[in-house]
């Protein structure tokens, strides 16, 4: 399909995966649709590339669960070549060399592990997970409808009634855990229940996790409780490899899109959305290429999008100044590194442990996650960082070469902006401190290391777009979620400008790896084509 002027129902700003989400369902329902993305790859943060002569990883993204199971069934991806293994744990909390405390694969083995350390928490384990899931519970449906706007429609009045009732519905101590959680820190929610410090740390990295945040800040349960609604193969609360990385499913996504005539052009950076009169009507690209289109879906962070893609005398002034404000940075630190042999967490031998393939979590204590986020406040950057190790070479042998393998390691905290200098002087540093923190976990671990490649939060800017960072797009806060994201009146991913839409993880359910967004986005364009709506 030639990109000439007139060409296109819908032109995409992006081809991230919710781009490519958003896409695919667009070209399934006839229209034509074309995607432009500023880079040599589809697939926004989550690719896979090699980073080193024969060793290849996901690149920023690195770990499934969130992906929504619909997604993966309107979109064929399994048919396209996605494959998912499951973690045989889900996380292994080193506490000292040889020493840990393995979560998972299910709550059976995880309460009776705990029973050894704390019979009293093993008891309690059961009932906090209950409260949890009540609230997943709640949640879940939501996550694939699109938010209120204006309570004068009845439509978004009933939306919002409808969310009422089911609060209402459930027992009252299970209304008081859903509204703790989204009112109290993770670690005066976890402290409440559990002693256990492995446990807690667990759990408590999950409400950190591209959150600059203490687990003690409050607000932070939510995030805990954004990373529960997963689930791997139909089994929920599981975290997966995807076979070939990240890449995997973003490749499946766009070979759906491309199955039904969508256009997906690289190295092709959006410069300005064309505007006529205050309609969105195309894109002009950095090469001073015009392309015209009925439709525009920007696949890009809220704050870019308005205050970068768009003159501004077609953004209303306060959308302007609460963009100027929209809160975002998550202090990640993301780093892929070649090994020469597995890090020596415990005493298995060169073949590894189910230990390998879990989420190695180097942060024991809560106290340990709220330390490093103040390290960070305060210099910029944590003295013992939070690590999160998978190395996703022991189930998929295509990443490395034999006998060599490949570790993805996310790590917190590292303040999006650094007081008296520039992330590219400081990358270096951040980067001693992360390996000098593994190696004393794991005594082997330096000198295995082949080759490192670093992305500070301004290189996850730069390279992926990603607001100081953000691998959310943009804080989970109670201030910018649901209706609120990116902000009250347009959480319906239509951005307030004629014929201008949002598909990205700025916009309701927010972050990770899900499709949601752009799934949800698909269906309100629909809605807007065949009633000829602008």
């Amino acid at each position: 399909m030639a990109t000439t002027p007139s060409e296109f129902d819908v032109a995409f700003i992006g081809a991230g995966h919710n781009g490519l989400t958003c896409a695919a369902y667009l070209a399934q329902a006839g229209l034509r649709v074309a995607l432009f993305e500023r880079r040599n790859v589809a697939g926004g943060a989550a690719v896979t590339e090699e980073f080193h002569p024969g060793f290849r990883n996901s690149t920023a993204s690195y770990t499934v669960s969130l992906l929504h199971p619909q997604v993966i069934r309107d979109l064929r991806l399994a048919q396209h070549g996605l494959k998912v293994l499951e973690r045989p744990l889900l996380n292994y909390v080193v506490e000292g060399p040889g020493r840990g405390f393995a979560i998972g694969p299910t709550s059976t083995d995880t309460r009776r592990r705990l029973a050894a350390r704390s019979p009293r928490d093993a008891e309690r384990y059961g009932a906090y997970h209950a409260q949890l899931d009540a609230a997943v519970a709640l949640l879940k449906d939501l996550l694939l409808e699109t938010p209120p706007t204006d309570l004068s429609r009845f439509p978004d009045l009933w939306s919002a009634l409808r969310v009422g009732r089911r609060f209402r519905a459930l027992p009252i101590e299970t209304q008081r855990a859903v509204h703790e959680i989204f009112t109290r820190s993770a670690g005066d929610l976890l402290d409440g229940w559990f002693e256990d410090e492995g446990l807690k740390a667990a759990y408590g990295f999950d409400a950190v996790v591209g959150n600059y945040a203490s687990p003690y800040t409050p607000g932070s349960a939510y995030v805990l409780l954004h990373h529960a609604f997963g689930e791997v193969n139909g089994k929920p609360g599981i975290w997966g490899h995807a076979v070939g990385g990240m890449g995997a499913i973003t490749q499946a996504m766009a070979r759906e899109a491309q199955a039904h005539g969508a256009h997906i052009e690289l190295e092709a950076p959006v410069e300005r959305i064309r505007m006529e009169g205050q309609r969105a009507r195309g894109l002009r690209l950095a090469d001073g290429r015009e392309v015209r289109a009925t439709r525009v879906i920007a696949n890009v962070n809220p704050r870019f999008l308005y205050l970068n893609l768009l003159e501004p005398e077609h953004v209303p002034a306060p959308i302007l100044e609460r963009m100027r404000r929209y809160r975002a940075g998550s202090a990640t630190f993301r780093m892929n590194v070649a090994l020469s042999e597995l890090p020596a967490f415990d005493a298995s031998g060169p073949g590894g442990s189910d230990l390998h393939r879990s989420g190695i979590l180097i942060a024991p204590t809560l106290g340990y996650l709220d330390r490093a986020h103040l390290d960070a406040r305060r210099d910029g950057m944590s003295t013992e960082p939070v690590i999160e190790m998978l190395i996703p070479s022991t189930v998929d042998d295509s990443l490395a070469p034999p006998g060599a393998h490949v570790a993805s390691l996310f790590c917190q905290h590292f303040a999006p902006q650094l007081p008296g200098r520039s992330w590219h002087e400081a990358r270096v540093e951040a980067t001693q401190r992360i390996l000098d923190t593994v190696d004393r976990h794991a005594p082997n671990f330096r000198r295995s290391v082949l080759a490192v490649s670093a992305l500070s939060p301004l290189d996850l800017e730069e390279r992926f777009g990603l607001p100081s960072g953000d691998i959310f797009h943009g804080a989970l806060g109670l201030d910018q979620l649901w209706a609120a994201r990116p902000l009250l009146g347009h959480g319906d991913y239509r951005s307030g400008i004629p014929g201008l839409y949002l598909c990205g993880s700025g916009a309701h359910p927010g972050g990770g790896v899900t499709g949601i967004p752009g799934r949800n986005c698909a269906r309100e364009v629909l809605r807007d084509h065949h009633r000829k709506r602008f």
